[in-house]
Parts: structure tokens; sequence; C-alpha cells
């Protein structure tokens, strides 16, 4: 049998009706919009209407990311195909795809082999167009904006501290810088300008991070969009902007419902980027998985020093939820890369390295376990490479720790390879030796909160502010916004805020060079490094191998 791409696994399937799917889940088919046959969207209003289950969640979390790969995502749903293998009633709920990555680096992102969900090309090609509303709700307040700076200025914003930025959902460096307003008066105020990628949007933390439509309405209300001459923040609301943004999003706030290659449900709803927003699905969609699931997982981008720390300090804080359980993923090709093997050298055993990049993974442990004091296991995605004197290292290693370690085979055995890892995600729940915290308290000052950020989860001996900083966080505590989570902006690839540093280092400080407010999701946000909110393509993107055949079907989509 020939090597399978993604893409063709997942045509090869024959997905369930999306009413057979809700009506596992005890949703009818009067409370589903159906998008086709293989998608729907789920009325919200259901949370109120029917009995909660009040399921068991579990967080998906990694490494940090390297070439090698590690299937944070197919990890998640691999577990979830277990869970309903072992007769549990299971929902995965997952973030949607950006366009940006799916043409620019990787192709495809709804999981991988046989632990995908399903209608693939869909899902991160349009899917049911939530994405597109939030840049249109984004874009219409810009307009909005300089709309009313044209029409006479009644607020008196300043054009030279506008915040708010366009947005599109590609990654297109040429445009995280722009002049506009060009063509004389009629054509508005000349001034410069930039777009962000729309998964960067502030639109989609609130869209994550609202609880139903009035919550949305109010916290696009609070957005701050700029300053007046005089200094002080304007918001969204004092250009009466939240209705119509509210009206573009109220449909897309709905949960999308799918499904995975083997029936299991699947609520796949929003999808900020961890690196330089919080980077976790919809509240919405997790409320609602638990709402009508015994067991839900659950994912978070990147390694535990991004997704998992702001979806536990800041989703969880929010939307008081707790995980039941965590599981941590790796790979020992990744592990050995963070050791110093070149990519072309992975698939040879090397004990040596695989030592000197197992504290990567064990300080992610370490975050789950002793920062945030929740029970972990780790998950080691298997390679055929993998050697067994290499598997026993780590499950050595993160035993001192008092962590299992179970190998997960879902890539290519679906839920059937992930049922180690679900009956040990079972029994740390059972178990309930679980005393989460946050890690920090929100009521510090912001230097205070991204100081123990650094220190507790990165392992940064401290933080160095830029000038620039300091006079942002001092303007952001005597506006009121000093009291509220923190959203760091950071490399995914290393536990600094240099990317080139691999394994676990020591000895490190963080800078931070700004930092701004993006008051409706409710959080500030701390910007390190060379992070912009604007990605390019690399040299060969995926999207040169993507195509359609004459009947419609996509090929090379991963």
């Amino acid at each position: 049998m020939g090597f399978k791409s993604d893409i063709e696994i997942a045509q090869e399937c024959k997905p369930q009706d999306i009413r057979e799917i809700a009506s596992k889940i005890g949703v009818s088919e009067d409370d589903i919009e159906l998008y086709g046959k293989y998608k729907a969207k789920v009325d919200y209003n259901l949370l109120k209407k029917t009995p909660g289950k009040n399921g068991k969640l579990i967080l998906c979390t990694a490494i940090n990311p390297t070439p090698a790969g590690e299937g944070k995502t197919t990890t998640s749903i691999g577990v979830a195909d277990a869970l309903s293998k072992l007769g549990k009633n299971t929902i995965v709920a997952l973030r949607e795809p950006s366009l940006g990555p799916v043409f620019g680096v990787k192709g495809g992102a709804a999981g991988g082999g046989y632990a995908q969900v399903v209608p693939m090309e869909d899902i991160n090609l349009h899917f049911t167009g939530d994405f597109h509303a939030i840049g249109a709700a984004n874009n219409l307040l810009a307009a909005m904006i300089d709309n009313h700076i044209y029409h006479g200025n009644a607020l008196d914003i300043d054009p030279r501290r506008i915040v708010w930025r366009r947005c599109v959902d590609m990654n297109d460096r040429q445009l995280r810088f722009v002049v506009d307003g060009m063509g004389g008066k009629a054509n508005g105020m000349p001034r410069e300008d930039g777009f962000d990628i729309t998964v960067a949007s502030e639109i989609m933390a609130i869209f994550c991070l609202a609880s139903d439509i009035t919550d949305l309405k109010a916290r696009l209300a609070r957005i701050v969009i700029g300053y007046t001459r005089a200094g002080a923040p304007v918001t969204a609301g004092q250009i009466n902007a939240q209705g119509a943004m509210a009206a573009l999003l109220k449909d897309a706030l709905k949960p999308n419902l799918v499904q995975t290659l083997e029936g299991t449900p699947a609520f796949v709803h929003g999808g900020p980027f961890a690196n330089i927003a919080h980077g976790c699905n919809s509240i919405m969609a997790t409320r609602m998985a638990t709402h009508f699931a015994d067991y839900v997982v659950t994912e978070a981008g990147f390694g535990a020093d991004l997704g998992a720390e702001k979806f536990l300090d800041i989703k969880c804080r929010m939307a008081g939820l707790k995980p039941d359980a965590v599981v941590v993923v790796a790979t020992v090709r990744a592990l050995k890369y963070n050791g110093g093997v070149a990519k072309a050298d992975l698939n040879n055993e090397n004990l040596e390295a695989l030592e000197k990049g197992l504290p990567n993974l064990l300080k992610h442990v370490e975050n789950i376990t002793k920062v945030f004091k929740l029970p972990a296991v780790v998950a080691i995605n298997a390679f055929p490479t993998d050697t067994k004197a290499e598997l026993d290292l780590v499950e050595a290693r993160c035993k001192a720790l008092g962590v299992n370690v179970k190998l997960s085979e879902v890539w290519a055995k679906g839920g059937e390879g992930g049922v180690e890892v679900a009956k040990e995600v079972i029994r740390l729940i059972e178990a309930g030796e679980n005393n989460f915290q946050f890690a920090y308290d929100a009521e510090l000052p912001i230097r205070e909160k991204i100081r123990a950020i650094a220190q507790k989860v990165y392992g940064a001996d401290d933080v160095l502010f830029a000038d620039q900083a300091n006079k942002e966080i001092d303007e952001l505590e005597k506006n009121g916004f000093g009291k509220t989570p923190v959203c760091m902006a950071k490399t995914q690839y290393s536990l600094t805020d240099d990317q080139t540093k691999l394994g676990r280092p020591t000895g490190f400080t963080i800078t931070v060079r700004q930092v701004t407010v993006s008051a409706g999701a409710g959080f500030v946000v701390a910007l390190t490094g060379a992070i912009m909110k604007m990605p390019g393509l690399p040299k060969v993107p995926a999207a040169e191998k993507i195509d359609v055949d004459q009947d419609g079907v996509i090929g090379g989509l991963f």
C-alpha cells in the first residue's frame, strides 16, 4: 500500500450526515443551521434551553514547535476518537485554520493521517465564513474611524494616534505598513496605516472570549481605536460601531459542528494565533462541548509557554473553566532537534542529543504540574524511526517528575492508536488530584504580571522593559487598564524571546518592547522580540502545490 496524503485519506472517508452527528449529542435538526450535508452551525441559545452535562475538560498542549513537527491537533483528535472507542460521550473542540498558514507554510490544518476532522478541504478553505465576517467587522470599524475624521472629527481623534489597523486573512508582508487617504481632500486624510492578519485582530480575540451576543456587543464597544489630541482613549462605542459590527458577527458566533474521520462530533470555531494572540478556540464552542458531552478534548496553540498559559490565565479566568487533565505532546524527533540535531539527521538514534533536548519537554511538563498544578500525561507522537532506547529514556525522565508517558499512534491508527493516552487521561481525572491555580493575580501591576509569566513559565531571570513599553504601561495603568490579564506576544520556537535558543535556556532576560491594550478582549498585549501581526509567505508557499481538477476535487492541501 502506497503512502496516502492527508487530503487523500480525508477524501476517501464517507462522513455521516451532520444531522446524525448532531443527534449523537442530543441536538435536534431544528437547532442547527445546515451548511451542506457535513457542516452545521449550532444555536448557542441551547445553552440556556437544555440541561448541561458539565463534561470533563482535557487540554492538549505541546513542547515548543520545531520543523520536525509535534502533531498537537492530530493528537487532540485521536485522543477524542480513543475516548469515543472506550464508550465515552466525547466532543473535540478545535480552532479554525487561517488561510495564511494554509497557503503559506504548511497546507491543511485539520489534523493528519487517520486523526482528522472532515470535510478537510472546507474547514481549511472558507469553512462557514466566520473569518470573513471577522475581517468585515474589523474593516467596518476602520472605515467608520476615518469617516468620522473626514466629517469633522467631533471626538478630536489624533490621526497620528489611531491604533486600529485593517486586516486580511492572508500572509502579506507588503501590507504591514501602508500610507492611505492619498489623492486629495475628497479621499480622506493621508496617514500611515497597515494591515494585520485577521487572526491577530482584536475582533478575533473578542469573538473567542464572548459569552453571548450581549457580551459580544459590550466588548466591541470597549475597543480602544485611538487617542484624542489630549491623550484620552477613544472607543468603538463612541463612534457607535458596535451594533453594526455585532450584526456582521451574529451568525459567525454560532459554533460550527463537524466530525472526525471516525464520527466523533467536533466543534471547530474561532482561531486566534497563540504567538500574537491567546491561541484558543471560542468560549462559546468549549462551553457548548462541555454542555453536551461527558468528555471534551480541546487544544491551545503552540507550546505550554504560549497557548496553554493563555488558555489557563486568560480563557479559563474569563470563562470560569477548570481543566481536569492535560496532555503534553512531544516527538522524539523534535526533542533531538532541540538537542542540536539537524533536521536531515533526525531519523538516526541519538540518545546524547535526546538527553540534551529533553529539558524542553520537562519544562513544559513542569509548567503544567508545578506552575498551574494540573495533572498531566506526556503523549509521544510516534514515528517509525523512534527506537526503544529513545522511548525508554523519555519515559524515565518524565516519570522522575511523577508524570506518565504514553505512546500515541493516532496518525497511523486513528482512535485505536490513542487508547493508551485516553486511558491515562481517564485515570488522572478519576484520581481527582487537581489544584488548579493561575500563574499570577490579575490585580497585580502590569509589570509584575509580565514578570511572573517570564520567570515562572519561561524560566527567565528577569524582564527588561524598553522605554516605549514603560511609557505605554504607565499610560495604560493611568487609564484604568492595569487590572487585566496579560497576553504575551512571543516567538513560539523558544522559551525565550530569541527563536534560535532551543532546549531549556537559562540565564536569559525577556525584553518587552511595546505594550498595547485590547480593551474589548479584556487584556493587555506585551510584544517581545521581532513578533509582528502580519506574517509573510515563505520562499515556496504551500499555495504553489494546491490545485483543483476539472471535477472540482482539490489536491495538494497537505
